[in-house]
């Protein structure tokens, strides 16, 4: 016997049904969520003509599908956002104070990484992870630059010219590729969620196939920050 239902309640139940997959998926621990912040230390050592190795807050979130007890595949975004200029001496971008700023960088570090889990208590875990990750960074205009002399046509003073330059080496010979090492550790704040620490180190690869004249220390990035996770699916 067959039940025929008008399109709406047909449409109704499908997307009843679509709404419960996620929510039992979650509910029996294959897949968990979280939400981090902290501060981005973008490491530079560009000499006397250069403003201080910034230090960003961050924020952030991840999803992660367990594979085993032991092992899952995670998905993580982090924000950030500073002010560049473009170094013509040595054809780079630095991160600037607001008065030397060119262009302004908001970017998203995307990372696929494998993490393994160690229960060290009951309650108590220890991650440690790593994985290909991207820093994809949007260039824009620095804010607020609009007067004449902002524009020279001379690109040791044109912020237009120098906004251009930076999104070119940004994106330009796999810069934004950027591995990612990390370790964590999870401990219950409440019925309800768990709050963890991290460490995190970036390496920049491309500099090994790039001619970028920098210091070894430039391009380096290394992360602290804390996020909280349901104890759900943990």
């Amino acid at each position: 016997m067959m039940i025929k239902l008008p399109h709406s309640r047909l449409a109704a139940v499908l997307i009843l049904f679509l709404l419960l997959i996620p929510v039992n998926i979650f509910s029996q621990g294959f897949f968990s969520w979280a939400i981090h912040g902290g501060l981005f230390y973008f490491a530079a050592d560009n000499g006397v003509n250069s403003d201080p190795a910034p230090i960003l807050p961050t924020l952030g979130g991840s999803i992660s599908l367990r594979l085993t007890n032991y092992l899952r595949l995670e998905f993580t975004e982090d924000i950030y956002f500073t002010n560049y200029e473009y170094n013509t001496e040595y054809n780079y971008p630095m991160a600037s104070n607001p008065e030397n700023r060119s262009a302004f960088v908001l970017g998203f570090i995307t990372g696929i990484q494998l993490t393994g889990v160690i229960r060290i208590r009951e309650e108590i875990t220890v991650r440690v992870y790593g994985g290909p990750a991207a820093d994809l960074r949007l260039v824009l205009l620095a804010f607020g630059l609009n007067h004449p002399s902002d524009f020279t046509g001379n690109i040791e003073t044109d912020a237009r010219l120098q906004t251009n330059a930076i999104g070119k080496y940004f994106w330009g010979e796999g810069r934004m590729f950027m591995p990612v090492f990390g370790a964590g550790m999870d401990f219950p704040i409440n019925e309800r969620f768990f709050l963890g620490f991290d460490l995190r180190v970036w390496f920049p690869v491309y500099k090994m196939w790039t001619n970028d004249q920098t210091p070894a220390i430039d391009g380096w990035r290394f992360g602290a920050g804390l996020r909280i996770t349901p104890r759900l699916g943990i």
